[in-house]
């Protein structure tokens, strides 16, 4: 029985698996999204919402907290500068996990983890890159002309 047992081992011993959920949530508050295996994700997910209110709380006891947890001190100076200011006005749930399927190797069940409103960051860039490509084309159309 699993009675009280709150968390997925993972398969690792607990060094391994307190070091992996670490890069994880960091790469995760860092790049605004993360495509990793479903169990991952939903352990990871807990984790980063956590980092996010202490970033909200933005005092020195959480900024303490927040460097102890994650390994890069420029991923925690986004996270107060820029992560957690996104979600001040809300009360937790400030990520999804998207199911993608089964890998192709070994069937492991795939998930994408992403931060609200990174969704959109992304295609503002990809219209901005869309933009860039047309722009020199217009523009050496009216110098022919």
């Amino acid at each position: 029985m699993r009675h009280r047992n709150a968390h997925r081992k993972l398969s690792r011993n607990t060094s391994h698996r307190r070091a992996m959920l670490r890069n994880l949530v960091t790469d995760f508050l860092d790049h605004g999204r993360l495509m990793t295996t479903l169990p991952k994700a939903k352990e990871i997910r807990p984790l980063a919402e956590k980092m996010i209110t202490l970033g909200k709380r933005d005092n020195l006891h959480a900024r303490r907290q927040v460097q102890s947890y994650l390994l890069r001190e420029a991923v925690a100076k986004k996270l107060f500068d820029t992560v957690a200011p996104k979600f001040a006005g809300r009360n937790g749930g400030y990520s999804r996990i998207i199911k993608l399927g089964n890998r192709k190797g070994d069937g492991a069940d795939m998930a994408i983890i992403e931060l609200l409103g990174s969704e959109l960051e992304v295609k503002k860039a990809e219209r901005a890159a869309a933009e860039e490509k047309k722009a020199p084309k217009k523009k050496e159309e009216k110098k022919e002309e």
